[in-house]
């Protein structure tokens, strides 16, 4: 089984869409460490940091597990997406909706291709486990 299905693939991409967003911002951060005067050092560090791990590790998600159809992929893909939600409800919460709603659809996708029946047999194929 080589082909990869639809829902696999779109998986792979809004993982990977979340995955450059978490890395620009990180990048972005960083930049802005560098060239301003923050108000706290450790702590712009460690959110550049963060952003750029998180977006790295998401795009290696995507592409070394999703796109190639690993089965370890789909269970920190699933994760992240249910980690989105909450800050997506935070966001439109905060007068924000403009960022909310957004990635609450993105997350929801991604949600719903990571769970779908053709991503679940792509990756799984018909194995039946015994008691």
């Amino acid at each position: 089984m080589n082909r990869r299905p639809l829902t696999l693939v779109i998986a792979a991409v809004v993982v990977s869409l979340e995955g450059l967003i978490a890395l620009g911002l990180g990048v972005f951060v960083a930049v802005a460490t560098l060239t301003g005067r923050p108000a706290d050092l450790t702590s712009a560090i460690a959110e550049s940091a963060f952003g750029v791990l998180i977006g790295a590790g998401l795009l290696w998600v995507a592409w070394g597990g999703l796109f190639r159809m690993e089965r370890w992929g789909r269970s920190p893909g699933v994760l992240t997406q249910i980690f989105l939600l909450p800050v997506s409800f935070t966001l439109i919460q905060s007068d924000l909706p403009q960022l909310g709603i957004p990635l609450i659809l993105a997350a929801l996708a991604g949600l719903g291709a990571l769970l779908a029946p053709p991503t679940t047999h792509a990756l799984y194929g018909d194995e039946r486990r015994t008691a």
